[in-house]
């Protein structure tokens, strides 16, 4: 997995978004609770992995970066 295909996905949902830089995506209601599933749904899909249902928290979706150090922690175990 690469950062830059975490950003294409998330580009795809909300293309007026900079997510290279954005922070607080879901705090600041970027990222909507829909959103979060379709991401799931994607990166699952994309990457063959499966995000627990205890790492659906805010915090590893308020930033692309986030996202993708869950994503790696996942992809460890």
């Amino acid at each position: 997995m690469d950062f830059n295909d975490l950003l294409e996905i998330l580009s795809d949902l909300h293309p007026e978004v900079d997510f290279e830089t954005a922070e607080k995506l879901f705090d600041n209601k970027i990222l909507d609770s829909f959103d979060v599933v379709t991401i799931i749904t994607e990166v699952g899909s994309e990457f063959d992995i499966r995000i627990p249902a205890e790492e659906i928290i805010p915090e590893n979706f308020n930033s692309a970066q986030a996202l993708f150090d869950l994503i790696q922690r996942i992809e460890e175990d």
